[in-house]
């Protein structure tokens, strides 16, 4: 009598005592220089972004993935600021008349008289401190100059200049000039300087130029 042997069943995974369920371990690679090879490249292949056009669920237009670059927009307040003090309740504060305006509208705080052909100091009842590495240059405003010829002078005012900042009119005009408390007189222009040390020297470099000075490079178009 043949007996015929039944084989074992095959080992069954090892059960989760908790949840009694079966956990099966994910295949792995052969360890052979082929996989080896297959997965240092999916290892070091860049990942592309897709810019194929998507629909956009709410208005079914369709989007790209790629964002523009927006370019910053400097803030006013990364400089630094320029530092206003009133001497008196009849002073106004500096105001530029554009965005773009290169100047401040510095005010008259008082009225003042510009005789014919004369000149006047006219009170703003402000001190100011300009920025460092800066310095205030008081420059005539340009309707003034065209309608009334009236020109600014003496117009530099030093970083560690802590007094009034007064206005020094000139009337080229025949007729007095009245300037009333309020009025706008003068622009105030902050301009960088540069102070080197002063190095004495026997000789300079030659130019082209040379000594020529007034005139000497000609009044007419150049040729």
């Amino acid at each position: 009598m043949t007996r015929t042997s039944t084989p074992p069943p095959p080992a069954s995974a090892p059960a989760d005592n908790k949840s009694g369920t079966t956990h099966h371990s994910a295949p792995s690679l052969p360890n052979s220089p082929l996989a080896k090879r297959l997965k240092a490249e999916r290892a070091t292949t860049p990942v592309e972004m897709s810019s194929t056009p998507t629909p956009t669920p709410t208005t079914g237009s369709t989007t790209t993935a790629a964002t523009a670059t927006t370019v910053p927009k400097l803030s006013s307040t990364s400089h630094p600021p320029l530092l206003i003090k009133k001497l008196s309740p009849d002073a106004t504060t500096p105001t530029r008349g554009s965005a773009f305006a290169a100047g401040y509208d510095v005010y008259a705080s008082k009225a003042t008289v510009i005789p014919a052909r004369g000149k006047a100091l006219v009170s703003t009842d402000l001190a100011i401190a300009t920025p460092e590495g800066t310095y205030g240059r008081i420059a005539p405003r340009s309707g003034l100059a065209a309608k009334h010829f009236i020109d600014t002078g003496a117009g530099v005012i030093d970083a560690d200049y802590r007094g009034e900042v007064k206005v020094l009119l000139f009337n080229h005009a025949d007729v007095d000039f009245a300037v009333s408390r309020g009025d706008r007189v003068a622009q105030l222009v902050l301009e960088r300087i540069y102070t080197p040390e002063i190095v004495e020297v026997e000789n300079l470099a030659e130019s082209v130029r040379g000594a020529g000075g007034f005139g000497s490079t000609g009044v007419g178009v150049a040729g």
